[in-house]
Order: structure tokens, then C-alpha cells, then sequence
């Protein structure tokens, strides 16, 4: 009987992290299936069963979860790649880049460009910030 009790607590603090995402509740509910386990194993009192729920707990508070969040961290800064790792670079104005036309050479490519305020205009040779891609169309904003 004690062994389906800390099966439902484990079930229970595995869909509290579901909505947590600290991983405390994960690391938890890893103790509470670890006394489970070991409550269905042994006939010792339910005493022992929490002793084994708090050791394993604080195994995996200590031990996993600050690897678990390294790795959570690492996985959420990936390389940016190809348009996505374009907006905060620079570009050079190659053809005065205004609210109707503008050329700009990005990496050695050149792309149209428009400014983000529609007032504003950049004279060739002059170096602009991307702010975003618009389909083939650069949006840029003032000097770097």
C-alpha cells in the first residue's frame, strides 16, 4: 500500500514540474519513485521509506540538477545561423538607402535595404545597424 502512495506523490510532483520547469518537483518525484521502489521491495516501515525519499531527493537536487539546468541553459543560446545571426550586425550603404529605395552590402552580399523610420535617409558609404530581414529587404537604422 505505501508503495502505491509514493508512486501517486512521484506521478503527482511529475506534473507539477510539467507546469514548473525549475526541476525541483522532477527531482522529487525521483525520490518519491525511488521510495516506491523500495517500499515494494522491502517490508520496513514507512519511516525507512522517507529516509530513502529524502536521501535520494537530495542526491538529485545536488548531483543532477545543476546539470540538468547547465545543459537546459546551453541548449537555449544555440549559434544563430544564415538571416537569423543578420539583425544587430552592420552593413555599409552602397546607394543612398531612403523610404523608396537603398542598397546595402552585407557580409560582401549586397541587399536592398529600407530604413526602419521612413524618415530617415542614409547616404552612401555610410555604415547602418540591421534591425531585421523583410523578405530580401534589409531594415536598418541609423550609424553604428
Amino acid at each position: 500500500m505505501a508503495a502505491i502512495v509514493w508512486l501517486i506523490l512521484g506521478v503527482v510532483l511529475a506534473v507539477g514540474e510539467a507546469m514548473s520547469g525549475a526541476l525541483y518537483l522532477l527531482m522529487l518525484a525521483g525520490g518519491a519513485l525511488a521510495a516506491a521502489g523500495f517500499s515494494a521491495a522491502t517490508d520496513f516501515s514507512p519511516v525507512i521509506d522517507a529516509g530513502v525519499f529524502a536521501v535520494v531527493s537530495a542526491l538529485l537536487v545536488a548531483g543532477v540538477r545543476p546539470i540538468a539546468m547547465r545543459h537546459m541553459r546551453d541548449g537555449n543560446q544555440r549559434e544563430r545561423l544564415g538571416l537569423e545571426a543578420l539583425p544587430g550586425s552592420s552593413a555599409l550603404v552602397v546607394e543612398t538607402v531612403d523610404q523608396h529605395a537603398g542598397l546595402v552590402k552585407i557580409n560582401g552580399e549586397e541587399w536592398t535595404a529600407r530604413p526602419m523610420d521612413t524618415r530617415d535617409r542614409f547616404p552612401a558609404g555610410s555604415t547602418v545597424s540591421i534591425v531585421r530581414i523583410d523578405g530580401a529587404t534589409a531594415i536598418v537604422w541609423g550609424g553604428v
